[in-house]
């Protein structure tokens, strides 16, 4: 499973009257394994936007902490004509544009947005690509990285992925 991040998620990294459990528990995970977490491009934009306006020192935090986890191997996806596409499904279901781009890449990767907006979350949730995390992380939010950790304490060598694989 792939998880795509939401910035209000990443927000409350960041931000100590926005600290949640469940943030901080994608913040680890994405840390430790970043190959199973998404964003789109406007990701970063977003988060340097509300950093700027509400963090006393929003732009050094951005440039020193959002950055590097940006760049330590989240896919992050380019706009395109593809997503716009699928994004368009969604602002007709009422999610803003921003959104539309988070949830169309989770229906693209067959993932899962993970979002502290509940309204938006609401508004799609029957599609099953979305997981609002306020007070719990999705059913299958431990799996990706048991399987991680079975495949690097596997005395084989060779990692669960790649013993599936074969």
């Amino acid at each position: 499973m792939i998880w795509i991040i939401d910035a209000s998620v990443a927000i409350r990294w960041f931000i100590e009257e926005e600290f949640n459990a469940n943030a901080d528990q994608v913040l680890q995970r994405v840390v430790d394994s970043p190959e199973f977490f998404a964003v789109p491009e406007l990701f970063g934009f977003e988060v340097f936007s509300v950093l700027c306006r509400i963090h006393p020192e929003g732009l050094r935090v951005f440039s020193e902490a959002v950055l590097p986890i940006m760049n330590s191997g989240i896919f992050r996806q380019p706009v395109s004509d593809n997503l716009i596409q699928k994004a368009g499904m969604f602002v007709e279901l009422g999610l803003t544009g921003y959104d539309a781009c988070y949830a169309a890449l989770a229906m693209d990767l067959d993932g899962c947005w993970l979002t502290f907006d509940k309204k938006a979350h609401q508004k799609i949730e029957k599609k099953g690509i979305s997981s609002f995390i306020q007070s719990a992380m999705p059913e299958h939010w431990q799996d990706n990285f048991s399987d991680k950790l079975r495949g690097i304490s596997n005395s084989s060598g060779t990692s669960a992925t790649d013993q599936r694989q074969r």
